[in-house]
């Protein structure tokens, strides 16, 4: 990225040395309608004219919310508010075209410095007017596409400028009808699809119209470096441990613009590792010159892995252009991570895998959609949200089609956490014409074409990969979701633009292509998507690399109640199938009959605390399944989906708020990198290595516990693993159905090494043989001892103590909670969550969290009564 030099916008004045300087045009934006304003973008780019009756603006952000932080429409993703807010469909599109308007302070460039306005994301078009000159003489269109504009020229002399950009929504805006993406014409324009509402969001009711990135003001001393381009070459099959005694390749070009009317002379040059590398070159005068500069050898490199395979170092470069007399013009800098993706069909699978560094890895992911449904993206959030994608030991973030490239913060946090991104276009089934749907407003011949600018489609798409093709963590590029762009977009961008643009990675025409995952058992080549036996997840072969496998993901009491008014917390019937109406808004999919076997919840926290054993349940399950068939049935799965970008009561590791369930640790515990496991079909012990290491002299330990907390040991038996393999060992299913046979039990699994360390446990509750839990519905009161101290500024640690004599301790959630209010602090990140503790034991977990926070700490488990626990300095 460019040199940020962090700047007070109301004194927006270049200061410091660096030969680049960038500052962002964030605060201090006003907007009006378009009805309201009855003069010139001309005129009104003026910093004489008075903004009298302006409101404050969002920027970068959408109309719709600057509507609700001035508190002009309630909050959208709060109960059935949504529908109280007009929708473009209905008003018109003038409705929702703003002007946004700026004032800042830069005073005119010196010498032959230049200055650039740039506009990282506009939803849909505009026009830009600076000190009363048009900017663009063209109309900027199009939500993907980011525009630079040199204003060296348009900038005022006393330093007073005023900026004025009139947004127009997309058109056709689409009609919300319930389908997925509306009607489908929302397609027709270069735009995301979900605006118009899908199966797990109800409609954004302006489209996301406004300036909706970051717009920012760079100078330079007189030539521009852009979309810089690293590739990194790792030959050979890599360690991720020990000295690398064969070197990595560095492959590097830049862009560089000359906008003066002369030639110039001068050096590329870059610096990585204490290493300098450098390319002299003749710009051309008023042109854009790409510079190959040439290869670097990189000795010992610390090379990039993948979340759970190894660490994720990365190396500061910085480009530089250095003019005949010594100066530098202009300079950038990017993070890069050394590491080769590869990927080969496999013929035994049908299906495609995928390696890093030489070595094959298990893709375990999950399906992202965006951050936020109304694009108010943050650094920080960005974080967190892919902070518990590594926590849940996942190693691949899928970016769905209907939305769009994400941002370069989003890129840079699953660079600093391992996590690989498989990118979607802007494609979707639905929308594009893949199936027959009465709700569409045409047909699938006429949707096959969209969107209607090709061109647009093409020029957006070269941009978007430059913006992110230097991210380590980016590993697949993919035409679109379940279907690919027409033939005329398509060709050129798997024949052309990648080839030239980036040409390093897997590329699949569609999420769910053959040539990715072969389809041999007909239906999409997706899903299930609902709620499943969990003997369903690891005896029901789907298809071989599944884009797209998912179920439940409500979350419990609290987390309902940040959106469900208290009118509405009126538990499901699913059996009846009454659904109250804003549960049904809010798309939930169901719980079915998984709740009944836990006894009949009488509010909404006893459906809350059961819906969680429910979802820890079913995504260990899933997890368990997909890795006990690894390399036999399957490459990898990704789950869909695992986090929602707003307010929805399906399929998500954590809700909108940034509050986890027990999804998350469900995943977690069954996606462990080295993990031990019992099928639930014919109780054959397991064991899945998913490392590039061999495990020797484990001791494989299993007993039963019985609701009372008496332990029965079943069978121990030392044990081995290669690396990247699932192992079977020893059966239990006769002493599992033994045990359980009257009230349930509890399955407790165990792999310790030679120095008698844990490395993997896992517990499971079993169902008395008629399938429900009865032991469990009257398990006696385990009153455990607990502890809560900093360990360093911001981390905190709990111990649970069961003791002697006490049932298991079962299912426990920890929560960080403010003082005051007793609500929990979000985000927080816990090590590990919803823990059962064994008679005589203890588990610690770890809580980070940022910023200061005056909390406490509370242990609720299903048969451990609430404590609130002062936190010790």
């Amino acid at each position: 990225m460019k040199h940020f030099i962090p700047i007070l916008l109301l004194s927006l004045s270049f200061v410091g040395v660096s030969a680049h300087e960038q500052y962002e045009l964030k605060s201090g934006w006003q907007c009006q309608n378009t009805k309201q304003v009855t003069v010139t973008g001309e005129q009104l780019s003026q910093s004489e004219f008075l903004l009298n009756g302006w409101t404050p603006a969002t920027v970068p952000g959408t109309v719709l919310t600057t509507m609700l932080n001035n508190k002009e429409v309630p909050d959208p993703f709060y109960g059935m508010n949504d529908k109280k807010i007009p929708d473009i469909y209905y008003t018109g599109r003038d409705y929702y075209t703003y002007w946004f308007v700026k004032d800042f302070q830069e005073t005119q460039a010196k010498s032959n410095d230049q200055v650039y306005l740039n506009f990282r994301g506009v939803n849909y078009a505009c026009y830009i007017f600076l000190n009363g000159k048009k900017v663009n003489s063209q109309r900027q269109s199009g939500m993907y596409l980011r525009q630079s504009y040199n204003v060296t020229s348009l900038l005022a002399k006393d330093g007073n400028n005023r900026l004025a950009v009139i947004v127009y929504p997309v058109d056709p805006v689409g009609d919300p009808n319930g389908g997925q993406g509306g009607d489908g014409r929302i397609a027709k324009n270069l735009s995301h699809q979900y605006a118009v509402g899908w199966d797990w969001i109800q409609p954004i009711r302006d489209r996301n119209t406004g300036i909706w990135d970051k717009v920012t003001i760079e100078k330079t001393h007189g030539v521009s470096l852009k979309n810089p381009h690293v590739i990194t070459v790792v030959p050979g099959k890599r360690d991720p441990e020990g000295k690398q005694q064969e070197p990595a390749i560095i492959k590097a070009t830049i862009e560089v613009e000359n906008p003066q009317a002369k030639p110039i002379r001068g050096t590329v040059e870059y610096t990585i590792d204490g290493q300098t590398v450098k390319q002299p070159v003749v710009l051309a005068a008023s042109g854009t010159t790409e510079v190959k500069l040439p290869d670097l050898t990189l000795k010992n490199p610390k090379l990039w892995w993948p979340n759970m395979y190894g660490e994720h170092p990365l190396y500061d470069l910085i480009y530089r252009f250095v003019a005949t007399d010594g100066k530098v013009l202009d300079d950038t800098d990017l993070k890069v991570g050394v590491r080769e993706i590869t990927h080969a069909w496999n013929e035994h699978t049908r299906s495609m895998q995928f390696a890093v560094n030489g070595q094959k890895i298990f893709i375990k992911g999950g399906n992202w959609i965006i951050s936020d449904a109304m694009l108010r993206f943050s650094p920080e959030r960005y974080d967190a949200e892919i902070r518990f994608h590594r926590d849940m030991n996942l190693n691949l973030i899928r970016i769905w089609g209907g939305a769009l490239i994400e941002r370069p913060e989003f890129y840079d946090a699953c660079d600093r956490y391992g996590m690989l991104v498989f990118q979607d276009f802007w494609f979707s089934g639905d929308c594009n014409g893949r199936w027959v749907d009465p709700m569409k407003k045409e047909d699938q011949w006429t949707r096959r074409q969209y969107p209607d600018d090709h061109a647009l489609s093409l020029i957006s798409m070269a941009d978007m990969i430059k913006m992110v093709r230097n991210h380590p963590s980016l590993a697949i590029w993919c035409g679109g979701n379940e279907i690919p762009p027409p033939a005329d977009i398509l060709i050129p961008l798997q024949d052309s633009l990648l080839p030239k643009l980036d040409g390093t990675r897997c590329f699949f025409k569609y999420s769910n292509a053959d040539s990715m995952s072969y389809n041999s058992i007909g239906g999409n080549g997706d899903g299930p998507y609902t709620i499943q036996d969990p003997k369903a997840f690891w005896s029901y072969r789907t298809f071989p690399f599944n884009s797209e496998v998912g179920s439940v993901g409500t979350g419990d009491a609290e987390s309902l109640e940040r959106f469900l008014p208290q009118e509405n917390r009126i538990i499901p019937d699913y059996k009846q199938n009454k659904i109250d109406s804003v549960w049904d808004y809010h798309k939930d999919i169901g719980y079915g009959n998984f709740i009944a076997p836990y006894g009949n919840p009488k509010n909404i926290k006893e459906f809350g605390d059961i819906a969680q054993l429910v979802n820890f349940d079913q995504y260990r399950a899933l997890a368990e399944g997909f890795s006990a068939h690894s390399w036999d049935w399957y490459t990898g799965f990704i789950i869909w989906k695992t986090q929602n970008p707003w307010t929805a009561l399906r399929g998500q590791m954590y809700d909108y708020y940034l509050d986890v369930n027990a999804c998350l640790y469900g995943l977690r515990n069954g996606s462990e990198a080295l993990h031990v496991m019992c099928n639930p079909v014919d109780g054959m012990t397991m064991i899945v290595n998913n490392t590039f290491r061999s495990y020797h002299d484990m001791m494989l330990k299993t007993s039963f516990i019985d609701i009372d907390g008496k332990e029965i040991p079943a069978n121990d038996m030392i044990v081995e693993i290669s690396p990247t393999s699932a192992q079977q060992y020893f059966p239990l299913k006769t002493d599992m159905d033994k045990q359980r046979a009257k009230k349930g039990a509890f399955l407790k699994m165990q792999i310790i090494d030679a120095q008698q360390n844990l490395m993997s446990e896992n517990i499971y509750w079993l169902p008395d043989l008629t399938g429900n839990y009865s032991g469990l519905q009257h398990m006696k009161k385990a009153n455990v001892a607990v502890t809560a101290r900093k360990v360093s500024s911001n981390t905190i640690e709990v111990k649970i103590a069961n003791p002697f004599g006490n049932p298991l301790a079962f299912f426990n959630r920890v929560s960080l909670v403010d003082s005051a209010t007793g609500k929990r602090v979000m985000p927080v990140f816990y090590d590990n969550n919803y823990v059962s503790v064994l008679s005589g034991s203890e588990k610690t977990i770890h809580l980070d969290y940022a910023g200061n926070i005056n909390g406490k700490v509370t242990v609720e488990g299903w048969n451990v009564p609430k404590q609130t626990i002062d936190i010790q300095k």
